[in-house]
């Protein structure tokens, strides 16, 4: 039995460069090994051709939204039940996996029994298939060091939890923003200890851009991601990772530091206009001018 699963929704294999980051991410969830069980959830274009020749478990019989997008909620339940992992990982597809990413999910489940781990991730350019011979992980470290810049501590591009958490979820459209706000609200509001584990899980996302969604746009206005923000209860609940209950320092569970951008935020998130009002009043103008200053100075790290 697998310590860990791993579970993903791939966008159709059509386009090439999609087609080369996202075979780079399924290489390094199988580099991690025998501990590691590895599953393709949907039935768009290519999954079965990929499935089948990288000897994954494919499950296509997802449910989806009116809009023929898969729920995030029929995804979780289908990789659960075609698992019995003690861990449950779901991970986008674009995003590479190092040996620290089992690690440490095998560390945090020795100390506690239930938990949330995200983490900000690590933004590349990416554009041919990579070659997971040799020191493979150390190599692409080194390229994240010259090349690489921490992305902003908003947005999720993976979560490790048991797998008797999370059972009950909303229709959230997955791909979509919103739904993995929702996530890190849900476990603080239990109260589970949701972790940062930035500083001990490097997380690389492969950069791309978004032909594959409707006019080439990112999705952050469309009308699937305002209905994950209502599902979620509102612009209130989008919590980040900046709103975690804990953080994981070599390898030890710890509360947050305190920190400026963590104090920005809880006044951000104290002076938020409740349920989905959005774009008016004296209460939004303090969020925007809040948060303006919270990205200015978080900024984008460069690898050290």
């Amino acid at each position: 039995m697998s310590l860990l699963t791993i579970f993903t929704a791939p966008k159709p294999f059509e386009d090439a460069h999609i087609d080369t980051i996202q075979l780079n991410a399924i290489q390094s969830c199988l580099a991690l090994g025998a501990d590691v069980q590895v599953i393709l959830i949907g039935d768009e274009t290519g999954m079965a051709e990929v499935a089948s020749e990288y000897d994954l478990l494919h499950l296509p019989e997802v449910a989806c939204n009116e809009h023929g997008t898969p729920l995030v909620s029929s995804i979780f339940d289908l990789a659960r039940q075609a698992s019995d992992s003690a861990l449950l990982a779901y991970v986008n597809a674009d995003i590479i996996l190092l040996p620290d990413f089992l690690e440490v999910a095998r560390n945090v489940h020795g100390q506690i029994s239930r938990f949330l781990l995200v983490g900000q991730r690590w933004d590349l350019d990416l554009t041919q298939p990579l070659d997971f011979s040799g020191d493979w992980q150390q190599d692409l470290q080194k390229e994240v060091q010259q090349r690489g810049s921490l992305h902003q501590p908003a947005g999720s591009d993976y979560f490790i939890f048991p797998r008797e958490l999370y059972t009950d979820m909303p229709p959230f459209a997955i791909g979509r923003a919103g739904w993995d706000n929702w996530m890190i609200y849900h476990g603080v509001q239990q109260p589970w200890p949701v972790i940062d584990a930035t500083e001990d899980i490097m997380i690389i996302h492969q950069n791309h851009d978004y032909r594959h969604m409707p006019d080439g746009k990112v999705h952050y206005g469309s009308e699937e991601t305002l209905y994950n923000a209502k599902l979620g209860g509102g612009m209130q609940n989008m919590y980040m990772v900046l709103d975690t209950n804990k953080e994981l320092r070599g390898s030890q569970i710890r509360n947050p530091r305190p920190r400026l951008i963590r104090l920005l935020r809880r006044l951000e998130r104290a002076l938020q206009p409740p349920g989905d009002e959005i774009g008016g009043g004296l209460r939004w103008w303090l969020t925007r001018r809040l948060r303006r200053w919270r990205r200015a100075i978080v900024g984008s790290r460069k690898a050290t």
